[in-house]
């Protein structure tokens, strides 16, 4: 957690040979449609060509003398200029533009100077990926046990979901690894949250049946908790928050999905909430409102985060509004959670920076059928690092890291 030594080796042993998410398609619907962010701590933007369609996924870097091509966060654009010398690139990346080209005396070859693409991007229902790794296997053999889970989160739509413009956007001040454990773990909810369950019992939610469920390893590092809890979901299952006008409304909407997809599934979609963790560093948080979220290392203390509110397209005003409303109230930068969930990941790394404890312990539930509350999620991710990290790990024992 604290070692610049693994923090390096994890750029290149782990970010640089896994599948990271780059965006959504609905973020780049027309030609043209670009956002630009970081990926594995590399500059990269994401554009759909003019001409072909596809999305592109380029390394954000002029292929003259190496500047940064793509500036803006986000927007449309038929072309791409390098401010430092002025050479362009169309939106599939061809260099179409070069300032006095003569002086080159015809010899430039405009193909070879192409914008370089990210080695590898493919796309599963919306989502994007890409991989700096050629030699890397195919996305959804990667995915493994997690399509189930995405198809679950896509299918309560019909297919039809879009990111929501806008995000939340913060930094914390500890190890990137602390916050893929936080979100999967169910341990901590009722201690490190206590005030937002407080507030629902205030506003009469039914506490009663707690928080009841348990965790897969999905493959590949991937982990998934999933429960049944107290709070409404906008998708279908009604709470007081949500207001008494809106009850008959929600259960016209589970009555839909259980018709589409019958009972056992649609229940699933409507009353159990859903925290999936894609390795490395991709959270799907399918709750009270359905988080996208990715956390890009800086250095072994900090972190970038990015968060995004995912909806199905063209939903009623209401439930937009409603969907919104959650996406903030318990998950944004100030809301309910997250601010509890920065203060115990630094004072996490306040602590391993003593030095006094050398391993980090996740082995409870080791000896048991996993509970919601239990770390076996937590261990699918820590074998797939170290499977990738090998030596430059340090190692450590089944239930610990370091």
């Amino acid at each position: 957690m604290t070692s610049p030594e693994v923090f390096r080796a994890e750029l290149d042993r782990v970010f640089s040979h896994s599948w990271l998410y780059v965006g959504h398609e609905s973020e780049v619907s027309r030609p043209g449609d670009y956002v630009r962010r970081p990926v594995g701590g590399r500059p990269v933007f994401m554009v759909r060509g003019a001409k072909s369609g596809r999305i592109n996924v380029f390394h954000n870097t002029c292929t003259h003398r190496g500047a940064v091509v793509c500036r803006q966060p986000a927007g449309n654009a038929k072309a791409f200029s390098c401010f430092y010398h002025a050479w362009t690139f169309d939106s599939e990346g061809r260099l179409m533009g070069i300032p006095d080209r003569d002086a080159y005396g015809g010899e430039l070859d405009l193909a070879a100077l192409s914008l370089r693409p990210v080695a590898r991007v493919e796309s599963y229902r919306g989502f994007v990926f890409a991989s700096f790794d050629p030699e890397i296997q195919d996305l959804v053999s990667y995915l493994a046990g997690a399509v189930e889970y995405l198809d679950l989160v896509i299918d309560s739509a019909d297919g039809e979901m879009e990111i929501i413009k806008g995000t939340n956007e913060y930094c914390i001040e500890a190890n990137w690894k602390l916050l893929a454990e936080n979100s999967i773990d169910g341990y901590h909810a009722v201690s490190t949250h206590d005030t937002y369950f407080k507030y629902l019992l205030a506003l009469g939610t039914d506490l009663a049946g707690g928080v009841d469920g348990t965790s897969y390893d999905l493959g590949n590092g991937h982990a998934v908790l999933e429960y049944r809890a107290p709070w409404g979901r906008p998708i279908a299952k009604w709470e007081p928050l949500f207001g008494e006008d809106s009850r008959e409304e929600i259960a016209r909407m589970r009555a839909d999905l259980v018709s589409r997809h019958g009972e056992a599934r649609g229940s699933r979609m409507a009353d159990t909430n859903r925290n999936l963790l894609i390795y490395p560093n991709l959270v799907v948080n399918d709750i009270m409102a359905v988080t996208v979220r990715t956390f890009m290392p800086l250095a072994p203390n900090r972190m970038d985060v990015t968060a995004w509110e995912l909806a199905p397209r063209d939903e009623l005003a209401q439930l937009r509004q409603r969907r919104l409303d959650s996406f903030l109230t318990f998950l944004g930068p100030a809301g309910f959670a997250t601010p509890d969930d920065l203060e115990a990941l630094e004072s996490c790394q306040q602590g391993f920076s003593s030095g006094g404890v050398e391993w980090n312990d996740i082995s409870r539930g080791m000896a048991r059928t996993p509970a919601a509350n239990d770390e076996a999620q937590m261990r699918a991710f820590w074998r797939r690092w170290s499977q990738q990290m090998g030596t430059a790990g340090y190692g450590g024992g089944a239930g610990a890291s370091r």
